[in-house]
């Protein structure tokens, strides 16, 4: 699911879990997901997913937001840089 895409992109440290890689997982119960965005109120988060965890340091932990922020822009071969 992850790792034809970032391969597409030329991301080749992410997308499968190993040795090396950054550690980016998404735990959840697609049986229990459920979307509660709305046009009126979109950041409202899913319910169903208790644990996400970006570039190893985890983000969600039992459903509640740990406050951290290890994300970062990921730029594939054709991102080309303004003026």
């Amino acid at each position: 699911m992850t790792s034809m895409n970032a391969e597409k992109v030329g991301i080749l440290d992410r997308g499968r879990i190993k040795e090396g890689f950054w550690a980016d997982l998404t735990l959840f119960d697609p049986r229990t997901v459920i979307d509660r965005a709305t046009f009126e109120e979109s950041q409202q988060y899913p319910i169903g997913i208790p644990y996400v965890i970006v570039n190893g340091v985890i983000v969600l932990d039992d459903s509640e937001h740990t406050g951290e922020l290890p994300g970062r822009v990921l730029r594939g071969p054709g991102y080309e840089p303004g003026p």
